[in-house]
């Protein structure tokens, strides 16, 4: 299945893909979250759309799309996952997973703006692939971790590396503005991506390729992560798991390119689909 949400910001609404077209599944009557994903959702979705699917409705083009997943109890994120990636940050291959924590109010749609933090000079761009963790995992085995994950999406790791790296202490500070983390268009399930581990990820601005790589190339591949967090914090249903971005962003350019209002972001992961965000100044509500 491929799961999507709809709607205003904060009052999305449930709906499915299915054979590419979007629609409602608001009659289904449950969002995309934690006692969702607990509970067996998937499964009573998949039961809801056999019975209903003659009955569900399309939904209008133009239609706004939200993260795929209501706000979850934690964003976890691996940093310099990928080789050539800790080789443009100059940072050493790291021995174990290196860990950092997106606030769950940076989580917006696939399609919404991002917004330049105020006093931001230096933001940044950064394709990844994320999991959704299905049910509570704590202390998992690696050899049954992947058991544990509901579905794949597209994430844009979206970070401020002033804030990140020049502010002293832990990355959390660059990485949790709001809008730094558009997620989806949709969640798909295990069932719908045959190899999480070779996936063409890629991501452009104003149309320029900026980064092209494979997850292939991971360092820590998903039931070490899975095992690896779990040994540290449970996880619950529904959380998010990113997995690190490719060489490509504009930190590693000489001199560094960084994002600025009116420019246009666009990324994609094969078989989870592309998303494009444009990038605006922050204003003061």
């Amino acid at each position: 299945m491929k799961l999507i949400r709809h709607g205003e910001l904060n009052k999305e609404k449930p709906g499915v893909i299915i054979n590419e077209v979007y629609y409602d599944a608001s009659a289904f009557g449950e969002d995309f979250n934690e006692s969702f994903f607990e509970t067996g959702g998937l499964a009573r979705l998949q039961n809801f759309v056999k019975e209903n699917k003659d009955k569900l409705s399309p939904l209008a083009e133009g239609t706004r799309l939200g993260s795929p997943v209501a706000r979850p109890s934690k964003i976890v994120c691996i940093g310099l996952n990928y080789a050539d990636h800790a080789k443009e940050s100059n940072a050493a291959l790291p021995p174990e997973p290196v860990l950092f924590m997106k606030s769950t109010t940076s989580l917006v749609g696939p399609y919404d703006d991002i917004i330049i933090p105020r006093n931001s000079v230096k933001t940044d761009w950064e394709v990844e692939l994320a999991f959704v963790i299905s049910k509570k995992a704590s202390y998992v085995e690696e050899a049954g971790a992947m058991d544990y994950v509901a579905g794949y999406c597209l994430h844009n790791d979206v970070s401020e590396r002033e804030f990140q790296l020049e502010r002293s202490g832990t990355w959390d500070k660059g990485k949790g503005c709001d809008t730094f983390a558009p997620l989806g268009p949709f969640l798909a399930t295990p069932d719908e991506v045959a190899d999480p581990h070779n996936l063409h990820l890629w991501l452009k601005v104003n149309g320029e390729t900026m980064q092209d790589g494979n997850t292939s190339n991971f360092i820590f591949k998903i039931p070490f992560l899975i095992s690896y967090l779990s040994q540290f914090m449970t996880l619950l249903p529904g959380d998010i798991i990113s997995t690190g971005t490719p060489a490509g962003v504009g930190l590693g350019m000489n001199p560094p390119v960084y994002l600025k209002p009116g420019d246009v972001v666009e990324l994609g992961i094969d078989g989870l689909g592309t998303s494009t965000q444009n990038v605006r100044a922050y204003a003061k509500n």
